[in-house]
């Protein structure tokens, strides 16, 4: 049986996230404001190109996990496509707090908390986080000062595995330990359900493959995130 790590947004999609699952023809997606993310099957036929379009609408940007192995069909174009890593870390030991909020700085996020979360993404880049992202999973962070200068939390729910996420951090805080601490946390919620952490990163984001390979997670795979923009009609 193939890895639901193979295909992770299809088996997210088709499995544990279902409920947030919008489908036509061959194609899955998150709603437009939880996730950018669209899946294909496997070995998708030609129609997929069809689907995505009915689905998305016209002149709309469609991010696919792993892209379409199949030739660009006239009207369509390829507007970014980014090489990425996926790591997993079924071996990774956790160190420090060993139960959920053991940790006494580590907060959980809401609903209420999601202006200062989009705040700080938009500062730091690491990656889609929308005005609904954090339904998909619990999301926690560090405040200094009130104000709140480190998050990461759950998106991709692939069965057996949880997908960690936007791990980002105020540049004036960075250097000091607050992605690795939030990055334990969040595993350890996933590991308390039965779950085994993954996560993907740019290739070029050397700086955050390196912290993850420092907590312990392994390179599983090479990925690609690609943009396409569908046809003006």
């Amino acid at each position: 049986m193939r890895s639901p790590l193979g295909n992770p947004a299809w088996a997210a999609l088709d499995g544990p996230h279902a409920p947030f699952a919008e489908r036509k023809g061959q194609v899955l997606r998150y709603p437009p404001d939880v996730s950018p993310f669209h899946a294909v099957p496997d070995q998708p036929d030609a129609a997929v190109w069809q689907d995505l379009a009915d689905l998305t609408g016209p002149a709309t940007a469609v991010t696919v996990v792993g892209g379409v192995d199949l030739p660009l069909p006239d009207g369509w174009t390829v507007v970014a496509e980014t090489p990425g890593v996926q790591m997993e870390g079924s071996a990774l030991v956790e160190r420090g707090a060993a139960e959920p909020g053991a940790d006494p700085e580590v907060v959980r996020l809401t609903g209420a908390d999601v202006p200062e979360m989009l705040d700080l993404v938009a500062r730091t880049r690491p990656g889609p986080f929308l005005p609904r992202t954090s339904v998909l999973g619990t999301y926690l962070g560090i405040r200094r000062g009130g104000a709140l200068v480190a998050m990461a939390g759950e998106r991709m729910r692939p069965p057996g595995w949880t997908e960690v996420s936007a791990v980002c951090t105020d540049p004036a805080f960075r250097g000091h330990g607050l992605a690795g601490r939030l990055v334990q946390a969040v595993v350890t919620g996933i590991r308390s359900r039965g779950d085994q952490p993954l996560l993907h990163a740019a290739a070029s984001n050397t700086d955050a493959i390196r912290l993850y390979e420092q907590l312990g997670f392994r390179l599983n795979r090479t990925v690609r995130f690609t943009t396409y923009r569908t046809p003006e009609s």
